[in-house]
């Protein structure tokens, strides 16, 4: 037996989020069972756990994109019993069982080994938020994006993705514009490397096609008008990395900067990302991330509370990034 946190639904018997004893025979088929040791609370499990969108497609399930632990048995020659992983995305949390459980049974394609230099614990403050983070920093610098350029644009800042995005993109000596609606978070930024905090508000509301040049890059996690927004008043040859919708999955904008300035938008999938991208990613996060910076934008939490944190982070109410212990 083991406990996770399962999400049912029923026509007539509405929907419902609880910590269960769930005996192991129920995991779902995969070649590897792990015994997870930290998973996370990510936008996306907020809103499985909510009943917000339509994120579960099987039900029962355990929410949970992330996890981190060790292979307790494998039907694959790539992972033998005893070997430490990660596993972000793969559909894990909505069409299989995911990491908010004490095991979890996946495909082996799925995992990455846990870098050495990284605990189970620090992976999961990471987690996929850290990770397309990682994807998003990587991308700006793949398309020719330095700190000798300019600012780079760092919206949703006190999020997950936001603040390791500001810690990574400071270690690499970028100037780093945080955008947000918290402004007493700016102690907390400016601690994680940001040079400026700014008020979303301005972002966040319909704009101009064109606006005045600022940005060498962008980091967007939010989509709608601030994405626009920042498209428009990215310098010329920028570029914007898009990879999340907290804001909206619209894109209210004109094709003016991109054909009268050259900027790029470059979409990032972190979900089904080939496994050659995840390890390079994992490797950097290992190498460039600074554990104090690491520890400054986390929070642990039980296993119970990461229903009740749910829909606290679909507010903006959670700085940084919930890592939660699933043996407690």
């Amino acid at each position: 037996m083991f406990r996770a946190i399962i999400l049912r639904k029923a026509e007539g018997a509405g929907f419902s989020a609880q910590v269960e004893n769930v005996d192991s025979s129920a995991l779902p088929e995969g070649d590897v069972t792990v015994r997870v040791e930290y998973s996370t609370v990510n936008y996306k499990d907020a809103l499985a756990m909510s009943d917000r969108a339509p994120v579960v497609r099987k039900w029962p399930m355990v929410p949970g994109i992330d996890l981190a632990g060790v292979v307790i048995s494998s039907a694959s020659p790539s992972w033998r019993s005893g070997d430490r992983v990660v596993l972000n995305g793969w559909g894990v949390g909505e069409t299989h069982w995911g990491g908010l459980a004490q095991e979890a049974r996946v495909d082996a394609r799925w995992l990455v080994p846990l870098p050495a230099a990284l605990s189970a614990r620090q992976s999961m403050s990471i987690g996929t938020a850290g990770y397309t983070a990682m994807l998003c920093v990587a991308a700006l610098a793949q398309y020719g994006v330095t700190p000798a350029q300019g600012e780079v644009l760092v919206t949703g800042a006190a999020g997950g993705v936001g603040s390791v995005a500001i810690a990574l993109l400071a270690a690499r000596g970028y100037r780093v514009v945080a955008s947000t609606r918290r402004l007493d978070e700016r102690g907390y930024l400016s601690e994680l490397g940001a040079a400026d905090v700014i008020d979303a508000v301005s972002m966040s509301a319909p704009g101009k096609p064109l606006g005045k040049e600022r940005w060498a890059g962008v980091v967007d996690a939010l989509g709608g008008h601030t994405l626009a927004n920042a498209c428009a008043t990215t310098r010329y040859g920028g570029v914007v990395a898009a990879c999340g919708l907290a804001q909206s999955m619209d894109f209210p904008a004109s094709v003016a900067p991109f054909i009268l300035r050259g900027v790029r938008l470059i979409g990032i999938d972190s979900v089904m990302a080939p496994a050659a991208v995840r390890r390079d990613a994992w490797a950097k996060l290992a190498d460039e991330l600074d554990r104090t910076r690491l520890d400054t934008m986390t929070r642990e939490i039980a296993l119970a509370e990461a229903i009740e944190m749910a829909p606290r982070l679909l507010a903006g109410t959670v700085r940084g990034r919930l890592v939660v212990d699933v043996n407690r």
